[in-house]
Order: structure tokens, then C-alpha cells, then sequence
């Protein structure tokens, strides 16, 4: 099961319904990756605590072997920590927790990721992601159709104007003709 926490994690926001339909699976997949981490976490600290046992039964007995004169429990105690068999295993039992800790993790932003989907779609029932809308001033649209009206009127008599002058001109240069 391959999974890809930074793509998973992301919101389309364009597309809620696509993903409420993945939300489900998503968290099902992720809890399934933690179950399985839990049980390499136990299996590792299983191991940890035979390999301990295994190691305190060797130095019980034979103490001389590993450096001790006494054999009490602190001294078997220091022995253990110190064997590298006991090292090994209890490095692998932290890789085992990190790792644990980190599909914990990603439940989290799992159950994050559904309350952000929950509140992108109050906000777009709230008409959020809608463009700006400013009422409309009645006012400032009839003084706008006003002044094009009165423009167009401009117009129109500038326009009269110029073919009355053209028709003169044209009725003056036939009189300088004529």
C-alpha cells in the first residue's frame, strides 16, 4: 500500500464533493498504515524485553565474561544497556515507535483534513467563494445614463452641424462657381 502523505493531505477546494468521496477511503488507508506500524511496534518491543531477558540470564550466569566482579542487579542491570545485542534491539524498537508515532500522526491531519472539508462547505453554503457583488447604486446609474444620453445628444447635433456646414460650403462653392 503506497502512500503519499503530501499529495493525500491537499484540498481541492474547487472540487468539495470529489473530495468528501476520498475523505473515507483516505482514512482508511491511514488507519490501516498506523494498525500495521502499532503491531511492528509491539513486535519490536516484544523483542526488545527477550533479547533483555536473554542477555541478564548470559550475565547471571556467567558474570566474569562480561567484566563484572559482583553480579548485583545494578551491575547486570549496566550490562545489559551496554551489550550490543540489547543496542541493536532497542534501536529498533525507537524506528519501530518513530514510526508509529508518525502514522499518529497522520490520522491527525487525516481527522484535520475532514474538519477543513467541513468548513470549506459551510463557506461555500455561505456563498464565500462567490465573486464580490456591491449593491447597486439606483442613483449613479440613471446620472450615468443621463450623461449619455446628453452625450449622444452632443453628438447628434455636432454631426448635424458638420452636413449643414458641408451642404453650405458645397451651396457657396456653386455661388463662387457660378
Amino acid at each position: 500500500m503506497e502512500l503519499n502523505y503530501e499529495e493525500d493531505i491537499r484540498i481541492d477546494h474547487t472540487a468539495l464533493d470529489v473530495e468528501w468521496l476520498r475523505q473515507p477511503e483516505l482514512m482508511r488507508r491511514y488507519t490501516k498504515h498506523q494498525a500495521e506500524t502499532e503491531r511492528a511496534k509491539s513486535e519490536a518491543k516484544e523483542h526488545l524485553q527477550v533479547g533483555k531477558a536473554q542477555i541478564e540470564l548470559e550475565i547471571r550466569a556467567n558474570p566474569k565474561k562480561f567484566g563484572l566482579e559482583k553480579s548485583t542487579e545494578a551491575a547486570i542491570q549496566s550490562a545489559v544497556l551496554l551489550h550490543p545485542d540489547y543496542q541493536k534491539l532497542s534501536q529498533e524498537f525507537l524506528r519501530a515507535k518513530y514510526e508509529d508515532d508518525i502514522a499518529r500522526g497522520a490520522i491527525a491531519a487525516m481527522e484535520q483534513r475532514k474538519a477543513a472539508l467541513e468548513n470549506l462547505v459551510r463557506l461555500l453554503n455561505a456563498s464565500y467563494f462567490a465573486g464580490p457583488k456591491a449593491p447597486r447604486e439606483l442613483s449613479d446609474a440613471v446620472r450615468g445614463w443621463l450623461k449619455d444620453k446628453e452625450l449622444k445628444e452632443r453628438n447628434a447635433r455636432i454631426r448635424i452641424r458638420q452636413r449643414t456646414r458641408k451642404r453650405e460650403g458645397t451651396k457657396e462653392e456653386k455661388e463662387e462657381e457660378e
